[in-house]
């Protein structure tokens, strides 16, 4: 087993701080990529991409890393210092989702044996590509592959129908298997114009794949939407992609046929409903008497949750963000919850 040599905190500040700042202002051939990569999905729109890349470029400033690596690299056990193959089976919703990932295992200083999505085949070898060429450690820590072998840990994304296969599959060695998992929101009905308009990104970016866009919403009883649909009219635009209009015409004709209630601004249908995943175009809501009661209930949804945007003060274990900033996770912010560092340094 070879042994592996993590990079000092300085030099990954440094090199984790150039890739940011490459991100933030994208090139001649990441813009290419960018316009290439709706060619490949058809929901990967330039708009989206951009977003996604900025949103990594953003994550990457100066001040995030140290904060992150300075926490992570305290926490070091002694004696963990072999260089093994991590197996990575990425998502491909929402463009570059599997970057974080990448990154974690390249940053424990393991080797990172990643499975693309079908979905997303460009974006993350540009990306890594530039990281070594700023920094050449880590060249060779990376390999991209059809299918996964000689792998000593995995961490694969998929659906929930897959994770019973990747858990079943990967029972005999270390692993984190993601599953489904929404985002709800939280109104009180004191939010303002902006709050509600800026709830729109939380609902409409990336057409609403990720698990991190909005798919429910909880309003007090007797909820006027009137305010919420004006604030979110600037988002009609959505209504004219080929793909996002197929599923809200599909989805309003099973409601009508059924004679299901609901609301219909045009380009997003509003339908109570007890579940947390709502279809696409679609965002459910469900009414609540009060917060601490609310509260309650969301503890016990806590491992379907990936996070809650709200203004309100909520007691809840689930990160809680802003209007408009659940697209924003920092370096810290572990999908589901589990702490991808702790697992690369400590188990592995």
């Amino acid at each position: 087993m070879k042994m592996r040599t993590v990079l000092t905190i300085g030099r990954l500040i440094d090199t984790l701080s150039e890739l940011g700042k490459i991100l933030r202002e994208p090139d001649q051939q990441l813009e290419e990529l960018i316009q290439l990569a709706e060619q490949y999905n058809g929901w990967f729109i330039p708009q989206n991409s951009r977003q996604a890349i900025a949103g990594i470029g953003g994550m990457l400033n100066r001040e995030n890393i140290e904060k992150w690596l300075t926490v992570e690299f305290e926490k070091v056990r002694p004696g963990k210092k072999h260089v093994y193959n991590i197996g990575l089976i990425l998502a491909g919703n929402i463009p570059a989702v599997g970057f974080h990932d990448i990154l974690c295992v390249l940053v424990a200083g393991h080797r990172a044996l990643v499975k693309l999505s079908s979905q997303d085949q460009k974006l993350i070898p540009y990306i890594f590509q530039k990281l070594t060429d700023i920094e050449p450690a880590f060249d060779g820590q990376i390999e991209y592959v059809e299918r996964l072998k000689n792998f000593d840990a995995v961490i694969a994304t998929g659906s929930n129908n897959t994770s019973r296969y990747f858990e079943y599959y990967f029972k005999n060695v270390p692993h984190i298997i993601r599953k489904n998992r929404n985002s709800i929101a939280v109104l009180t009905g004191k939010e303002s114009t902006n709050d509600l308009k800026q709830l729109g990104k939380d609902v409409f970016d990336y057409f609403g794949l990720g698990c991190r866009s909005v798919s429910k919403i909880y309003v007090p009883i007797g909820y006027d939407f009137k305010s919420f649909f004006e604030a979110i009219e600037s988002f009609n635009w959505i209504g004219n992609h080929n793909k996002y209009r197929n599923n809200y015409d599909y989805n309003k004709s099973i409601f009508l046929v059924n004679g299901d209630s609901h609301l219909d601004n045009g380009f997003l249908l509003l339908k109570q409903d007890n579940a947390l995943q709502s279809p696409l175009a679609t965002l459910y809501y469900e009414t609540y008497d009060d917060l601490k009661s609310l509260e309650k209930k969301l503890v016990t949804l806590n491992n379907q949750i990936q996070c809650v945007v709200s203004a309100a003060p909520l007691k809840i274990s689930n990160q809680q963000v802003y209007f408009g900033d659940s697209q924003k996770p920092k370096l810290w912010d572990y999908a589901d919850g589990v702490n991808t560092m702790r697992f690369l340094f400590d188990v592995v």
